[in-house]
């Protein structure tokens, strides 16, 4: 399992909006092959900042399956006039997990 990593900084007072199209687009990236689960997660301490993580079989079933999909282009333009800064995204193997 690989898990996708991005810190999202949404532009001041869109966030209702981008919650909004978040909600509808997650139905893009969980309908690709690879994909296992996501969850979005709003920051406390600093407005406007969100955590997406993303789980996905192999790393190429996002950085190709996904990233080089026709559903992707859907995505993008349902989400990345949201941010700004642009987002970085890196991706981590799982070594321990204490999951039941």
């Amino acid at each position: 399992m690989i898990l996708e990593v991005a810190i999202l900084k949404v532009k001041p007072e869109i966030s209702a909006e981008f919650e909004a199209a978040f909600a509808t687009a997650s139905s893009i990236i969980s309908s690709m092959p690879g994909y296992l689960s996501h969850e979005l997660q709003q920051c406390l301490e600093v407005e406007n900042q969100y955590l997406l993580l993303v789980r996905w079989m192999k790393l190429e079933d996002h950085t190709i399956g996904f990233r080089q999909s026709p559903e992707y282009q859907k995505w993008c333009q349902m989400l990345h006039h949201f941010y700004e800064p642009f987002p970085t995204v890196e991706h981590y193997k799982m070594i321990v997990s204490n999951e039941v």
